[in-house]
């Protein structure tokens, strides 16, 4: 029975017992009033529980909702539209009813963004499970990153196993009809395991702040999926492979590399760089589809001007002297282009991205929140953890050149 009908039962009876008095001409007996104070107590309590309901619910009316309508809310197939919404939506009520017991934890239900993705909710540990596709945590961080430029895939055990492939020997020839046909293959294919990291952290949050959900949902989009997606970025590129860190793209073995200034003293960083795009079609038969570039070096690039003081890369308010479209950051040579600090200045990486690697997601980002974790419980803190499982499989590391920007005479 829900709390209204507690409430209107209680009522009920205690009119009841009024009423008979009244038919019979009579004061309550001392008993009667008793009964009658006893549910007049319990229409008080129950109404306490009816507003605090309707408050939180209200609330969750108002994180939850998050610009939706109704019928959203109570359509449980609804898609949230991102991780911070689908947590809130699903577990932002229990977070607050859950207030203030010792050894709390919340669920939500698996969240998934495309047919293919699946995952398992444990119900036993009763964690905050769900599931996130590439689209959200970049839309976190609105620039391109290095997981875009990738080939991307799932995995269902705990590593990959793959051949290393090594030059193409080879080739097609005219046949005469009868004729023995030639062999294509990879000269000594190397069989890698790639196991699955796990990269986590957590961040602290106070009773009053779960109360705002618009906060939450901004915590876990904004600050946590920005943070996951940096420190994700910097291991795929230069993770050292010991212990619990990814074997980044540029530690593989294989990798080829590009120093500027060894073919002609006079090549500039951009000449470099398009040495190493061709690097990669004549080394690995493959087509160069992306670059990664640190700040400086990208803004040195970007700055760099002609005989007629007129920037290679378009003017700052228009194109060269007023004409054409500036862009915001113009690709370099045509290559979609990576600006991120996790590669060290004076460094650049140039490959066949989404052909010679790929980044493997077991499942999605896992959120979990606790209030059990050390002092919590007595300082009114609730600790909100994010992790995911990845895995790196670089397939030809020769579609990967490793650029030396800085001529060695400099």
């Amino acid at each position: 029975m829900n709390l209204k009908a507690q409430r209107a039962a209680a009522l009920k009876a205690a009119q009841d017992i009024i009423e008979k008095a009244k038919g019979e001409s009579r004061d309550l007996t001392d008993a009667e009033q008793s009964a009658v104070e006893v549910k007049f107590a319990e229409i008080d309590e129950l109404d306490k529980k009816i507003a605090a309901a309707e408050k939180s619910g209200e609330l969750m009316a108002k994180l939850n909702g998050l610009g939706r309508n109704d019928a959203d809310l109570d359509d449980p197939g609804a898609e949230a539209k991102s991780l911070g919404e689908h947590f809130v939506k699903h577990a932002g009520k229990r977070l607050i009813e859950v207030k203030g017991e010792s050894g709390a934890a919340v669920a939500a239900p698996e969240f998934v963004k495309a047919a293919t993705d699946t995952q398992v909710t444990p119900s036993s540990l009763s964690p905050v499970l769900t599931q996130v596709d590439r689209t959200i945590v970049t839309g976190v961080r609105p620039r391109l990153v290095i997981a875009d430029l990738l080939q991307s895939g799932s995995i269902s055990g705990t590593a990959i196993t793959y051949f290393v492939e090594g030059a193409l020997e080879g080739a097609f020839t005219t046949v005469a009809e009868a004729g023995a046909k030639p062999q294509l293959h990879a000269a000594d294919p190397t069989a890698v395991t790639d196991a699955l990291k796990k990269i986590a952290g957590w961040i602290k949050l106070s009773d009053e702040m779960l109360e705002d959900s618009d906060f939450l949902v901004s915590e876990i989009n904004g600050r946590l999926l920005y943070e996951l997606a940096k420190f994700e970025e910097a291991q795929i590129l230069d993770g050292a492979g010991s212990g619990s860190n990814l074997l980044g793209l540029m530690r593989r073995s294989g990798v080829q590399t590009e120093l500027r200034g060894t073919v002609a003293s006079g090549d500039s960083a951009a000449d470099t760089l398009f040495r190493a795009i061709t690097k990669v079609q004549t080394g690995a038969g493959l087509d160069a589809d992306g670059i990664v570039l640190n700040p400086a070096d990208y803004q040195a690039l970007r700055l760099g001007k002609d005989e007629n003081g007129q920037y290679y890369g378009g003017g700052y308010f228009a194109g060269q002297y007023g004409s054409g479209t500036l862009q915001d950051q113009p690709p370099v040579w045509g290559l979609r282009t990576v600006v991120t600090p996790a590669i060290a200045a004076g460094t650049a990486l140039v490959g066949a991205f989404s052909q010679a690697a790929t980044l493997y997601r077991k499942g999605g980002v896992r959120v979990e929140s606790t209030n059990s974790h050390a002092s919590d419980f007595t300082s009114n803190l609730v600790t909100v953890r994010v992790e995911e499982r990845v895995a790196l499989a670089v397939r030809r590391p020769a579609g990967f050149v490793k650029v030396t920007l800085t001529a060695a005479s400099e």
